[in-house]
């Protein structure tokens, strides 16, 4: 079974956690660009908005063949209760039909539930099946702690049966 961990990071906490689950299924990881500028309060914002109306963008790459994989991984922070605008369109670009998808998300303050039921649907949609899914708190929470808790949800999630 071959398996691949796609993602996309903005401030670290979700490469953390992407890495984290790399290391523990011995699996292929690629993190997805966002070629839109996202730093800054104003970039803030509207990176918001983008999210909330679950607006697409370029990134990079462009492009995935995802032929040779069984299981997919995909991750993302969460930005106002959505998945961000890079994984909405890495998900409309990919040929998922027949693969088995395992979602999760980073949050500072939510519970990640809405955007795992956005990532959801559009997964489906796209032929997959979602096997599991998870959300990661990151408040607070050192580089360190968060690598620990990834580790813990790993073997408590059974992550290595998918």
């Amino acid at each position: 079974m071959e398996r691949i961990i796609l993602y996309y990071s903005d401030g670290g906490k979700t490469k953390v956690v992407a890495e984290t689950l790399a290391v523990n299924l011995r699996c292929d990881i690629c993190q997805i660009k966002d070629m839109k500028k996202r730093d800054g309060i104003r970039n803030r914002f509207t990176s918001t908005i983008d999210a909330f109306r679950e607006s697409k963008t370029e990134i990079y790459p462009p492009t995935l063949d995802l032929e040779e994989y069984d299981t997919i991984y995909i991750g993302t922070p969460t930005w106002a209760n959505n998945p961000t605008p890079a994984i909405i369109t890495l998900i409309d670009r990919c040929n998922l039909r027949g693969k088995d998808i395992v979602l999760f998300t980073t949050t500072n303050t939510s519970d990640g539930e809405s955007a795992l039921e956005k990532m959801e649907m559009k997964v489906r949609a796209r032929g997959a099946r979602v096997v599991q899914q998870f959300s990661i708190k990151t408040k607070d929470k050192s580089l360190d702690k968060l690598q620990k808790d990834t580790d813990r949800l790993y073997m408590t999630l059974d992550l290595a049966l998918y």
